[in-house]
């Protein structure tokens, strides 16, 4: 399946081995993970030779080739709130991940949306098994 891993990237790096482990369990799914960028150590790199307008196409081309999204929200990011947004107007299921002490936005969390499933983790373990149950979910 084709998945929209969402992530801070301008908003901090701070969880990126979070990232990494995220994008490699769902390659070893066997899905194909289309941003794969945000699982990037290298990506303040890569996107300081583009322009804002080339890093939107491209994550709106992506989000749009998707069959869902799976988002970490624990570290605050307006990029990954306006993709969750765009991809609930695209129609698609959206899996928002978050670890306890984080101060999620009440938009998303308040949001009823049949789309729309926020969950707390507290480890990978628990972070795998929802993406796992939303995955099947999805079938």
């Amino acid at each position: 399946m084709k998945i929209f891993l969402s992530a801070s990237i301008r908003g901090g790096r701070d969880l990126l081995p979070t990232y990494m482990k995220m994008h490699e369990f769902l390659q070893n799914e066997g899905h194909e993970v289309l941003s794969w960028h945000v699982a990037d150590p290298e990506l303040e790199k890569t996107e300081s030779v583009m322009s804002e307008q080339e890093i939107y196409q491209r994550d709106m081309d992506f989000l749009r080739n998707a069959k869902c999204v799976i988002a970490e929200l624990s570290t605050a990011s307006t990029g990954v709130g306006y993709e969750i947004c765009s991809a609930l107007q695209l129609g698609l299921p959206v899996l928002c991940l978050y670890l306890p002490d984080a101060n999620v936005s009440a938009m998303i969390l308040g949001n009823d949306s049949k789309l729309l499933k926020c969950r707390m983790h507290g480890n990978f373990g628990e972070l795998e098994k929802e993406i796992t149950t939303f995955l099947d979910e999805m079938k």
